[in-house]
């Protein structure tokens, strides 16, 4: 290897060291998706919100992280059975299904890029998917009560 070469890789090693962190540490891209902020047992959450189908079926897909208190509430226009899965969903979530009066109904955690089906055990109108275990961390169980959620679109 020429000397000349090799300092056009160590140069090379030197800005990747410098550059990745920083690219590492960037935020999400900004979806468009409107925010609402939710409170939950005296904790708050920003969630993007998710009205339309399209919307629906992106959800978290290709993310490859999610802030801690960050997730993505899915409002449905009316109470109806909703089953979430995880395909092309990088990264683990809890999602808490939640009846129109803001009472949650059941919480599962998921596991990245499974086709395991997760169901609300009762109709819902909203799905919240946050990070893995937010709920558990902050003492959110079923029959908790969700402030802040979004109005159905008619």
């Amino acid at each position: 290897m020429t000397w000349g070469r090799f300092v056009r890789i160590f140069v090379f090693l030197i800005g990747l060291s410098v550059v990745a962190p920083l690219w590492a540490a960037q935020p999400e891209v900004n979806t468009g998706l409107p925010l609402v902020r939710l409170q939950i047992g005296g904790h708050i959450l920003t969630a993007e919100v998710a009205s339309t189908p399209e919307q629906q079926q992106t959800g978290l897909m290709n993310r490859r992280s999610l802030p801690a208190n960050r997730g993505m509430v899915f409002v449905f226009a009316e109470s109806q059975p909703v089953c979430m899965w995880m395909k092309n969903t990088l990264i683990p979530l809890s999602v808490a299904f939640i009846k129109t009066d803001g009472r949650v109904v059941n919480i599962a955690d998921m596991q990245p890029q499974t086709e395991d089906v997760h169901c609300g055990q009762a109709d819902v109108r909203y799905a919240l998917e946050t990070p893995l275990h937010w709920f558990a961390q902050h003492g959110i169980r079923p029959g908790a009560r969700v402030l802040g959620l979004p109005a159905p679109s008619r």
